[in-house]
């Protein structure tokens, strides 16, 4: 059955409250702290690859004992890197709050792109709606309510640590169909109308500029001799996802839906810095919903500006993931089930 999503969402959200002045101060942009954390993150990105070419090219029949074992370990931490150079890096770019000059935002955001195999397009007018409507059933498609995901299906775990080739063919096979203008899906259908014509033909497009750039690009690494390149750039974000999956599935699993206070349907939890780094501080979920003007070199000083008016929040992975299983337990002996957050004008409920 075909799902009818409301247009314009009217939500009256509830934000915690901070001075005028230092919002303002949390909102400034800036040059060289976009820049910093773009050529890290993209510097990071191209050692690894090149961390894994150079294990490849030393392989040979007196050394495989240790050279195949660094290859893949090379791989694997290239790998690790691939889900945060997609949606979440383009994200950040899409806000327009990582570069203070306009025009470098939109720059990077088809870069990473491109490098990724990501639908920009789709998800920079999907992402408005979430924003608006984050949680509401009628409203935001982006978020599949309720959020499941399995830990038992052998897809799964081949994803985390090796590669999922199923994927892969099945995000070709979606290029190729939207790149033939072919668009399916109840949210695509809402986010691309036939009355938008212009938009479709934009998307179209884009699809076409990633079968035909990235096709070349693997021609031309075949044909200089160099065809190790495929996998650590062609398909260098398609292997490895655990720790993208780890970072973002805590950011509304089991929350509360339709409820107009982020609290209650937004998850933060804090982390070291690496993670950070590649995560781009999107630990920090709530306070970016609740002020998404806020770049996010400046989401842990707001976190600290409103914290007595949050939840509060688990520091570390382990510790996080040990609380959300606990609630998947629930949400599994209780469909349904959505877990209220302890904050400060909505009392806990007693959690199993």
């Amino acid at each position: 059955m075909a799902r009818t999503f409301v247009t314009e969402p009217r939500i009256n959200w509830y934000r915690s409250p901070i001075e005028r002045d230092e919002l303002q101060s949390l909102m400034e942009r800036s040059d060289a702290r976009g820049w910093t954390q773009t050529l890290l993150h993209l510097g990071w990105f191209a050692t690894t690859a090149g961390l894994a070419y150079a294990a490849w090219l030393n392989i040979s029949a007196e050394n495989w004992l240790w050279s195949v074992p660094l290859l893949l370990a090379a791989l694997f931490l290239h790998g690790t890197m691939g889900p945060f150079m997609g949606l979440i890096a383009i994200h950040e770019l899409q806000h327009r709050t990582v570069f203070r000059t306009r025009w470098l935002n939109p720059f990077f955001e088809v870069l990473y792109a491109f490098i990724s195999w990501s639908d920009y397009l789709w998800y920079r007018e999907s992402h408005v709606q979430h924003h608006l409507s984050t949680c509401h059933r009628d409203y935001d498609g982006e978020v599949q309510l309720p959020v499941r995901f399995s830990l038992t299906r052998w897809e799964t775990w081949v994803g985390f640590l090796a590669w999922n080739p199923k994927a892969t063919w099945a995000r070709l096979k979606t290029t190729w169909r939207h790149a033939r203008g072919d668009i399916r899906g109840d949210w695509y259908e809402h986010l691309f109308p036939e009355s938008k014509p212009e938009l479709r033909r934009r998307h179209r497009n884009w699809h076409r500029v990633l079968l035909i750039g990235h096709g070349l690009l693997a021609a031309l690494f075949i044909a200089t001799g160099h065809p190790f390149l495929i996998i650590v750039f062609t398909f260098g974000t398609q292997y490895c996802g655990w720790l993208g999956f780890l970072c973002g599935v805590p950011q509304h699993f089991a929350l509360n839906s339709d409820i107009p206070d982020f609290r209650m349907n937004t998850r933060t939890f804090t982390c070291s810095w690496l993670p950070g780094f590649y995560y781009w501080n999107m630990q920090y979920h709530l306070e970016h919903h609740m002020y998404p003007a806020v770049p996010f070199f400046n989401l842990p000083k707001l976190r600290a500006a409103i914290e007595d008016d949050l939840p509060p929040a688990k520091h570390g992975l382990y510790a996080t993931w040990k609380e959300l299983l606990m609630i998947r337990r629930r949400v599994l002996d209780e469909p349904g089930y959505e877990y209220i957050p302890a904050v400060p004008q909505h009392p806990p409920l007693a959690a199993d």
